[in-house]
């Protein structure tokens, strides 16, 4: 189980990703450095209770229209090997100390952990309280058996692809989209799915995909039934 400490981080969390988004190829601002705001998001837990996962979804209202993005990250006591382009800064967490903040599409603890939450082996977690799960954020996977394992992640303009040996992509959406008003469909094709809701730079509520599994030939793809957030 994460604890939620109430404490301090220096610099912010906001902070550094105003200096790494405009790094990333799914980056869509303008000429101007962003301008991230929290809107929402959800925490998973890892086992071992070493690494601290989020995905936190920010706002940015910097270019000429708002866009909003899905932002994986991890949290460690120490530094990944091997995972240093993938760093997006480290920080002094007031009662945790030093922290190295990674790219979470790029950490494989975090991979691992998305995978069983698409199975339906963990549950969402708040992003804000200790120990609670988080409702909105539904899942699906169909297919018997677990998924392999998602060995390379891969940044492109439509956002994240982890993908496997045998073919399976389990794909993130980095820029993210309102569903239509009605139920919330993945589509026809995917063969599992993770979404949930956030908060528009209005005020309004919004839901929509956080990611899509398409898998390889291991499973008979089928249509999914609706699931609302």
């Amino acid at each position: 189980m994460a604890v939620i400490h109430r404490t301090t981080l220096e610099p912010t969390k906001l902070e550094l990703l105003a200096s790494w988004l405009p790094s990333r190829p799914w980056y869509q601002g303008g000429a101007d450095a962003p301008r991230p705001a929290k809107a929402g998001g959800f925490r998973l837990d890892d086992p071992r209770g070493e690494v601290g996962i989020e995905f936190m979804i920010v706002n940015d209202a910097s270019g000429p229209r708002p866009v909003t993005y899905l932002v994986p990250l991890t949290y460690r006591g120490a530094p990944l090997d091997g995972a240093d382009s993938a760093l997006v800064g480290t920080a002094e967490h007031g009662v945790l100390g030093r922290r190295w903040i990674y790219d979470g599409c790029q950490d494989p603890v975090l991979i691992a952990q998305l995978a069983a939450l698409v199975e339906g082996r963990a549950r969402a977690q708040a992003q804000s309280t200790s120990d609670t799960p988080d409702q909105e954020v539904v899942r699906s996977c169909a297919g018997a058996g677990p998924l392999p394992e998602l060995t390379t992640a891969t940044d492109t303009r439509e956002g994240t692809e982890l993908a496997a040996p045998d073919g399976t992509v389990l794909r993130l959406h980095r820029v993210l989209r309102p569903a239509p008003d009605g139920p919330l469909l993945p589509p026809r094709t995917a063969s599992g799915h993770v979404a949930g809701p956030w908060n528009l730079p209005d005020g309004t509520r919004a839901q929509g995909l956080f990611a899509v599994l398409h898998t390889g030939p291991r499973t008979t793809t089928a249509e999914l039934p609706g699931a609302t957030g």
